[in-house]
């Protein structure tokens, strides 16, 4: 068996959040259309076009290190959307779906920033720079994104979610 390296770490890694990435795309559209606060639903919206330019700088950093972009079933995100999909199943129409689904979001947000944290770490031991400026890039833009989730649930969304139905 091979030795493995921390190249081979990264890349596995890179090849993770590109499969996370692609699948939180495809789930943005439907957490805007279940969001029925319309701050929220905007959040949702507006992270799914910063989503597409993060996949995009993913893409260059496959290209930097000679690979193909493709990704890795990301257990761990498959795991978080569907509690999300629960949340939003289980509290349609009730006013505690907003603050489910930005939790569900922030979770999201979570393990991003920490992959994109430890990979960009990881590229600058590698001698990456560019690849590390790229990531860094993502990952100040998911730190924002759990900043403005936190802002919005502070504003209305927990407070909405006590009030009773109707």
């Amino acid at each position: 068996m091979a030795e493995k390296t921390l190249e081979n770490l990264f890349h596995d890694t890179l090849r993770d959040i590109y499969y996370a990435e692609r699948k939180i795309l495809k789930s943005l559209p439907k957490m805007a259309r279940a969001a029925q606060h319309p701050k929220l639903k905007a959040a949702f919206e507006k992270h799914k076009e910063e989503t597409e330019g993060q996949i995009e700088r993913l893409e260059k950093v496959f290209e930097i290190i000679g690979k193909n972009p493709r990704g890795k079933t990301c257990d761990a995100i498959e795991g978080i959307l569907a509690e999300g999909d629960e949340i939003a199943e289980e509290y349609k129409d009730n006013p505690a779906l907003d603050a489910g689904l930005l939790a569900a979001a922030q979770a999201v947000e979570h393990y991003e920033i920490t992959r994109y944290g430890t990979l960009k770490r990881w590229a600058n031991v590698l001698g990456l720079k560019d690849a590390a400026q790229l990531l860094d890039e993502t990952l100040q833009e998911e730190s924002k994104t759990d900043d403005d989730l936190t802002v919005i649930a502070d504003a209305a969304v927990n407070a909405d979610a006590m009030k009773p139905k109707g």
